[in-house]
């Protein structure tokens, strides 16, 4: 029922991207979503340009299916991982933070295709002119770095404006947001929250039970004041964030207490002064599960309240 032209168009079953969740989105992650027919995704972030080399050869042994690399255009690093993704071979680029643009001839040539997250409809329509292959419309709750509108306001208003394939992002955790995001005319999903608790997800174990412990009011955003704001689940360091913001201390105080505490929270398990990234859906998330088992289900479930919809 969910096999769509997005699917085609990328040479997977399920018209699911594996969200990009820097320091935690790696070769192992990619490869089981891809596996299980999704399409996975390494996140570069502000990695290594080693590191993602590493990444991507470790997918490519793990699956012989296609898989993506995120690229945030406002890493230092980004001229060399936008090269990076040519000569591995890599099949799908999404990125964030910025337009791609620049190296949208070159990705052509290697036959990538091209996916840009967008938080406005007028980022889409620019992203549609500059060349993507589909977007990525995501909503503000999200994990990690988001805009102001909602799934519900934004994703109508991206696919009305654009026409190429618009996948919904934000907000979704299982088969009902799948389900939801298709009536509003999406052509597939993007998943990050539900997959910090794949089996096959090397984030640290204290930030899995963080994400599975977490009640519907425990995410808050923070850092709106640097004007990237970012949601995260409640802990010291978001109190801090909050109390320097109130203070209107200097933006260079605000982002110092930012500077590393993702990889601290994902890679130490630094559950108090970590930056623990997720979506507001984390409250729905309860269980553990593999890639296939997570993709299945959702799915299984999205087609039969469709299927419902459809008797009554």
């Amino acid at each position: 029922m969910f096999h769509t032209k997005f699917c085609e168009m990328i040479g997977i079953d399920y018209p699911i991207i594996q969200g990009a969740m820097a320091w935690i989105a790696d070769g192992n992650l990619a490869a089981a979503v891809a596996n299980a027919g999704g399409l996975g995704i390494i996140a570069a972030g502000n990695a290594p340009t080693d590191y993602v080399r590493e990444e991507i050869r470790k997918a490519k042994k793990i699956t012989s299916k296609p898989f993506g690399v995120n690229i945030m255009l406002l890493s230092e690093n980004a001229d060399e991982i936008a090269q990076l993704v040519c000569e591995e071979e890599v099949k799908v680029v999404t990125t964030g933070a910025g337009n791609p643009g620049k190296y949208m001839e070159i990705w052509k040539q290697h036959g990538i295709k091209v996916i840009p997250v967008v938080a406005s409809t007028a980022l889409a329509k620019r992203m549609e002119k500059a060349g993507a292959d589909a977007i990525i419309a995501e909503g503000c709750e999200a994990g990690g770095h988001i805009g102001e509108l909602t799934t519900m306001a934004l994703l109508p208003q991206v696919v009305d404006s654009v026409n190429i394939p618009v996948i919904g992002a934000g907000g979704i955790g299982d088969g009902r947001g799948v389900a939801a995001v298709f009536m509003l005319g999406a052509a597939g999903v993007q998943v990050g929250t539900r997959f910090l608790v794949a089996d096959e997800c090397t984030v640290h174990e204290n930030y899995k039970e963080k994400v599975i412990a977490a009640k519907d009011i425990d995410s808050v955003v923070t850092g709106r004041c640097t004007g990237h704001p970012v949601r995260i689940l409640r802990n010291q360091l978001s109190r801090k964030y909050t109390a320097l913001e109130k203070e209107n201390a200097p933006l260079e105080e605000i982002e110092k207490l930012g500077a590393g505490a993702l990889r601290k929270a994902a890679r130490e398990g630094d559950m108090v002064g970590g930056s623990v990234m997720a979506g507001q859906i984390a409250g729905l998330i309860s269980k553990r599960g593999s890639c296939k088992e997570i993709i299945e289900e959702m799915f299984a479930e999205a087609e039969e309240i469709v299927k419902n919809i459809t008797k009554k």
